[in-house]
């Protein structure tokens, strides 16, 4: 197998997808690809994908490489880290078998993933899930300890001007099936007309189906600059000690933010925001919400977003599970009847009519002599 195409590397895959286009090959640095940027690079479907890292370790059921393998974009895994010192943005590529070649010299040589080898690695990830899973509680509950405060309410919420009292509220992240939900809950938008809140890309999620964000809230690390000026409310997420390394580049670009100190995810964050603002329903995008999400990101324990759940629980809905149980796509058969519901009363008005009885009955005269009856 010969894969020729330019080089696009970055090792963080979320910003290299800004650039990839489908002539290049990827160079990734991602152990355990999720199912986000899986979806992310199946979007460009580049040549193919070189990672210096093991796609699938088998520590847990990482889905990303198969969903890639299964789009037919081959993967070049742990290739090692030099590559990144020995190739250039750009270059042409070529990969040879196991092998990656810049010109004459081999610059890289990994392992050229097969189902198989992923298959092996999902049934190591089915014997580690329970030791995995012990430790990930264990941890969930040593730092809902330190993070109770979020339960408690003892937080500085920052003043918004966008109105939520007693009004839907949208928290959109840009997860693993943020497309099929958005698609699904679309006439629940456009008739409820809730409050839109986007966490870090899920800004641009909005913007990519024509929606206008109300507020954006993140560390600002993954959102485009057009979402940022698009109008909304900024809230930066913060550390516990208010070190908040996403206001400079708001600051930057002459926008207006508030500051939000808390520990967890931002989209813990864009939940509280939205319960302590008084919201009747909160409607969740893409989150992240079990033990997998969590272990895709790189985190250890969900502490904060197990209590903001218990906190906002009662007016929480989740749009993935109704994106699972609620297709708005009509099967054939229902179509067909609707079609011929329609189509009825039209012909008896048309066959009564005088003006259309003379075409109706030459319709009829062409049939008899077709038919010879």
């Amino acid at each position: 197998m010969t894969i020729k195409g330019r080089a696009r590397m970055d090792r963080r895959t979320k910003n290299l997808v800004q650039r990839l286009k489908k002539s290049d090959i990827a160079i990734i640095d991602h152990d355990d690809i999720d199912e986000v940027a899986a979806n992310s690079l199946i979007d460009i479907m580049p040549q193919a994908i070189i990672n210096t890292q093991p796609s699938i370790t088998g520590r847990y059921h990482a889905k990303g490489a198969f969903k890639i393998l299964k789009a037919g974009i081959p993967i070049l895994d742990a290739v090692g880290d030099e590559i990144f010192g020995k190739v250039k943005e750009g270059v042409l590529l070529e990969i040879k078998g196991n092998e990656v070649f810049w010109g004459n010299r081999k610059v890289a040589e990994g392992n050229l993933l097969t189902f198989d080898d992923v298959k092996e690695k999902l049934e190591q990830a089915n014997i580690n899930s329970q030791v995995e899973l012990e430790h990930f509680v264990e941890n969930t509950l040593e730092y809902a300890k330190r993070e109770k405060d979020i339960l408690l309410g003892n937080l500085d919420v920052p003043v918004l001007h966008t109105n939520m009292l007693n009004r839907h509220v949208l928290i959109v992240v840009r997860g693993s099936s943020y497309k099929e939900d958005l698609r699904t809950i679309s006439s629940y938008i456009q008739e409820e007309k809730p409050v839109l809140i986007g966490v870090d890309g899920g800004a641009d999620a909005l913007l990519e189906f024509g929606l206008k964000p109300d507020i954006i809230v993140g560390d600002m690390d993954s959102v485009s600059d057009a979402a940022l000026k698009s109008g909304a409310e900024i809230v930066v997420h913060a550390y516990a000690d208010k070190r908040a390394p996403g206001m400079e580049r708001v600051e930057t670009m002459g926008i207006k933010a508030e500051i939000f100190p808390m520990p967890g995810t931002s989209e813990d964050v864009a939940m509280i925001i939205a319960w302590e603002y008084g919201a009747s329903l909160i409607v969740a995008v893409g989150t992240h919400s079990n033990m997998i999400d969590f272990m895709e990101k790189g985190r250890k324990g969900m502490g904060s977003t197990f209590l903001v759940r218990l906190k906002v629980g009662s007016i929480l809905v989740d749009a993935r599970g109704v994106s699972q149980l609620y297709k708005q796509n009509l099967q054939t058969k229902y179509l067909a009847q609707l079609l011929i519901a329609a189509m009825v009363p039209i012909a008896m008005v048309l066959f009564i009519s005088p003006a259309t009885k003379p075409f109706f009955r030459l319709i009829i005269l062409q049939l008899k002599l077709l038919f010879n009856y």
